[in-house]
């Protein structure tokens, strides 16, 4: 098969299309969203389940540095079923809450329940982030954000969870009030394109390396969310041992898995770029590859000229490929993952 003939293939590289989308909608929406973040409200819960979680994690971290308002994320199925773990029960103690909820296709069962039984034991209003609109999900909320240039024919998510979180990403930088910053986010699109351009070939020389037999993803703040994410890609669609971490946490006890054929994969910062190099550094001597991703100077550098919060985007496309070219050379295939489906339904 050609390459174009796999929709993982296509979507991958077609993202940046869905990106531009994803700015727009958060454009369109600008007035409601601004109406909403201007409300009293004690705290914001995104949530989500499998890739949307870790979207989520990486969202709610964004959002409280960015805004300085109380976010957290949490699981679709955690907030359905231990609800309390997530939004005090005592009327007492019952704070206002916004709840960011979002599924690629708009009827994940944890996430439509979770947000039905949220809407009726807590105040506070539902956003809704998702890549197919008249789905159960997009009536529940009071703003629904759909992103319809993200959906996708694939299992695994690419373009969906990329165009996902540059809405979140915007979203966020209208709640800061930081213009500047969604304004600079007009550049992901063609940066994008650039990096999938660049850097395809050494996606593909990683993804080939069947020597390999496990992969870390490292990332802290904001950037871990995506670690999970990324290291979801490689369990996903290639079968293969794989884990994220926070960079400091990797010293302790996991490291002692690294080998020859481990591959560490840093999403490295500008603030805590000396710490997290050093583990990076130190993963290196101990043996294994190392596969940096930052603004600059690394095995991935971006070159985007975007300011760091809005950029965090790029750290996906080149991870992405990476996965989709393993699961090739394992003779898999990357659009349909074994005993994986689109759409998790559960029973009644």
């Amino acid at each position: 098969m050609r390459l174009t003939d796999y929709h993982t293939y296509n979507e991958i590289k077609l993202q940046p299309e869905a990106w531009a989308d994803a700015l727009e909608v958060v454009e369109q929406a600008q007035n409601g969203l601004t109406q909403l973040f201007e409300a009293d409200y004690d705290q914001v819960l995104f949530t989500g389940c499998g890739s949307t979680y870790y979207l989520s994690l990486a969202a709610a971290a964004l959002f409280q540095q960015m805004t300085g308002r109380l976010a957290r994320a949490v699981p679709g199925g955690e907030l359905l079923l231990n609800s309390e773990t997530a939004v005090a029960q005592n009327s007492i103690l019952r704070h206002k809450t916004l709840l960011v909820a979002v599924s690629r296709s708009g009827s994940t069962t944890e996430t439509v329940r979770a947000v039905e039984q949220f809407k009726k034991q807590n105040p506070g209003p539902v956003i809704a982030i998702t890549n197919y609109t008249d789905q159960p999900l997009t009536g529940l909320a009071d703003l629904p954000l759909v992103i319809e240039k993200g959906q996708e024919e694939s299992v695994a998510q690419t373009r969906s969870f990329a165009s996902m979180y540059v809405a979140a990403t915007a979203m966020t930088m209208l709640a800061a009030g930081a213009e500047h910053l969604r304004r600079a986010m007009n550049q992901l699109p063609e940066a994008g394109a650039r990096l999938l351009a660049r850097y395809e070939p050494l996606a593909r020389e990683f993804g080939e390396a069947l020597h390999i037999d496990r992969f870390y993803f490292l990332g802290s703040g904001a950037r871990y969310g995506l670690a999970c994410e990324v290291n979801l890609k490689m369990k996903e669609m290639t079968l293969t041992h794989s884990e994220p971490f926070h960079f400091l946490e990797f010293r302790h006890g996991p490291m002692s898995m690294v080998h020859e054929n481990a591959v560490i994969v840093g999403l490295l910062s500008e603030k805590n770029l000396s710490h997290e190099q050093a583990v990076l550094n130190e993963m290196q001597a101990k043996g294994g590859q190392v596969l940096a991703l930052a603004e600059s100077a690394a095995n991935v550098s971006f070159e985007s000229g975007i300011p760091e919060s809005a950029r965090n985007v790029l750290y996906l496309p080149v991870l992405q490929l990476m996965a989709f070219y393993r699961s090739l050379a394992k003779d898999l295939n990357p659009d349909r993952p074994r005993h994986l489906d689109r759409v998790v339904t559960l029973a009644e």
